[in-house]
């Protein structure tokens, strides 16, 4: 009997462990997809201004000019 509780209770403890681990693990995982959102938002911003300033260029060449 003690040794069958003894088992479980490095069962018990070997969970701990890892459930800790996994814990930390999340919130670095959480913390990296919000830097990584807010860089997507950037380059976003960032894509979606150089759009506009092709467009805006694209529509200074008169119609029938090859590029």
């Amino acid at each position: 009997m003690d040794q069958e509780l003894s088992a479980l209770e490095k069962k018990v403890d070997a969970l701990v462990v890892q459930l800790e681990t996994l814990r930390a693990e999340n919130l670095r995982l959480r913390e990296r997809v919000s830097a990584l959102e807010v860089d997507n938002r950037k380059l976003s911003g960032k894509i979606e201004a150089a759009t506009e300033r092709i467009e805006s260029a694209l529509a200074m060449i008169p119609e029938g000019t090859e590029l």
